[in-house]
């Protein structure tokens, strides 16, 4: 069950326009009243005496009844608390139940005795509602709000559990900002699979993968097509940035624009810039650019011996090591998802961006540490596509496998370290990554199985022995893979 808590807005008539509408979105069916502050409140969905007028100034009288100049310009406090799709359909007296537990826990209306504000609990749809309330209590005072999103989160893991719902991993405020409704509906109206915030936060993470210097990570967001907004100091020293797709746009037709760190935590330009400012010194960075991968199976190779040496020291490393190397796996991933071949492509999109809630924690990155990784993601984008046959095909496979291990290894230590939801996500991650090695080394495992068909027979009575002593060791068009034990096929 996740609330998502957004306590800025302005307008409450404009809110209930949106909660009540069933014009434009497809899941708002039977829009009505589950629960308000007095249980008496107005329902506009189900009264036809009852208007949206007024259910908004019943709601709004605390604030109207301040002197103007003392209402708060931002008084609208809303959530939506949505169930997890496996989780069985709620009745409308178990929402009303659930919405009283979140507005007591998050302060909106504490109970007990206490003054609290005026809320009213909606519900469009068979799997979630929203919750608003206006930001000042009937004795004229701010409501003790603080970190309410936090505090309905804890609330939710409470009613799972006592409800018998989908068991949400807790997390530690180190998340993605989630997409709003507002962003989902807009995403369905435009026939977008995901919202601008995703697609943006996806474009942003791989033009970071491997860069080495603001000019680069600029150079790529336009080379992705992203319109930019850079902010610099009155000295012309630059601050920060924000990105938009060409195609979304807001009422006025004017792009809706996203600072990166609202897509994410680490990709604000302070946070981007500590990848590279850690890195290699200037002139091996230069020598390495000018060399570069011979192409796409280079880059491969190089990847999978990168990864490795990593797991060799991984389970030993100091955790803002240990941290620094999971944050730029999440780099490799998204390089290597995004110049792998078209049958691998989408499981490793999809082990990208399931990797990247594993990539954040508390533990803060011990950047510098991480560079043969961030190299090998930067080797990777500078190799250019890959085929999915011959050697691309092979080196890809022998990537993946080796990823999969240091992203398994990750997840156990995040789960040591009780990071429940960095942990589930590597493990997510982990079972994309074994799909798309299915699909990477089919073809040269057949290519294998078909020579190990024509070895003559004192050769093939030899080879049980052989896996046995070394593991599965083979050879494809010239390149040497290993896949310890066999795991991913």
């Amino acid at each position: 069950m996740i609330p998502s808590v957004n306590p800025s807005g302005s307008d409450t008539r404009g809110l209930l326009h949106y909660l009540y509408d069933t014009g434009k979105y497809e899941d708002h069916t039977d829009p009505h009243l589950v629960a308000s502050f007095d249980g008496m409140s107005p329902d506009p969905g189900r009264d036809p005496n009852a208007t949206l007028t007024d259910l908004q100034r019943l709601l709004d009288q605390p604030v109207m009844a301040l002197a103007k100049d003392a209402r708060p310009a931002k008084h609208v406090w809303h959530t939506s608390v949505r169930a997890d799709p496996g989780d069985r359909i709620l009745t409308d007296e178990e929402w009303a139940a659930i919405a009283r537990r979140i507005v007591a826990a998050t302060g909106i209306d504490p109970g007990e005795g206490q003054s609290g504000c005026r809320w009213a609990a909606v519900r469009h749809a068979d799997d979630h509602i929203h919750i608003v309330a206006t930001l000042v209590t009937e004795d004229g005072h701010r409501p003790d709000d603080f970190r309410s999103g936090a505090r309905a989160q804890a609330e939710a893991r409470l009613i799972e559990k006592e409800l018998g719902l989908h068991q949400v991993a807790p997390g530690d405020g180190t998340a993605a900002k989630r997409p709003t409704s507002a962003e989902r509906h807009k995403a369905d109206r435009q026939g977008r699979a995901r919202t601008a915030r995703e697609e943006l936060r996806e474009a942003v993470r791989r033009a970071v993968a491997g860069a080495g210097s603001d000019e680069e990570f600029f150079d790529r967001l336009a080379a992705a097509g992203l319109l930019i907004r850079k902010r610099a100091a009155p000295s012309g020293d630059l601050l920060g940035y924000k990105v938009a797709l060409p195609d979304d746009r807001n009422r006025d037709g004017e792009p809706v624009f996203y600072p990166g760190a609202r897509l994410a935590p680490d990709l604000s330009l302070p946070r981007i810039r500590e990848r590279w400012s850690a890195g290699a010194p200037a002139s091996q960075q230069e020598e390495t650019i000018r060399s570069g991968p011979r192409g796409p199976a280079a880059a491969r190779r190089g990847t999978a011996s990168a990864v490795w040496q990593t797991m060799l020291v991984f389970e030993h490393a100091e955790d803002a090591v240990a941290a620094a190397h999971i944050a730029a796996t999440g780099e490799i991933l998204d390089a290597l998802a995004k110049t792998s071949a078209a049958h691998t492509r989408r499981e490793l999109r999809n082990a990208a961006t399931a990797f990247e809630r594993a990539s954040r924690s508390h533990v803060r990155a011990a950047r510098g540490q991480d560079r043969a990784l961030r190299q090998a993601a930067r080797d990777l984008v500078q190799g250019g596509p890959a085929l999915g046959r011959g050697e691309d095909g092979a080196t890809t496979a022998m990537a993946i496998d080796m990823l999969f291990f240091l992203i398994t290894a990750a997840a156990h230590w995040h789960a040591r370290k009780s990071h429940a939801q960095q942990a589930e996500a590597a493990t997510q991650a982990a079972e994309h990554l074994r799909a798309a090695y299915q699909a990477a080394a089919a073809e040269p495992l057949g290519i294998l199985h078909e020579r190990g068909r024509r070895l003559g027979r004192p050769v093939s009575l030899r080879q049980p022995e052989n896996r046995r002593s070394a593991g599965l060791v083979w050879l494809c068009s010239g390149v040497l893979v290993l896949v310890v034990g066999g795991s991913l096929r």
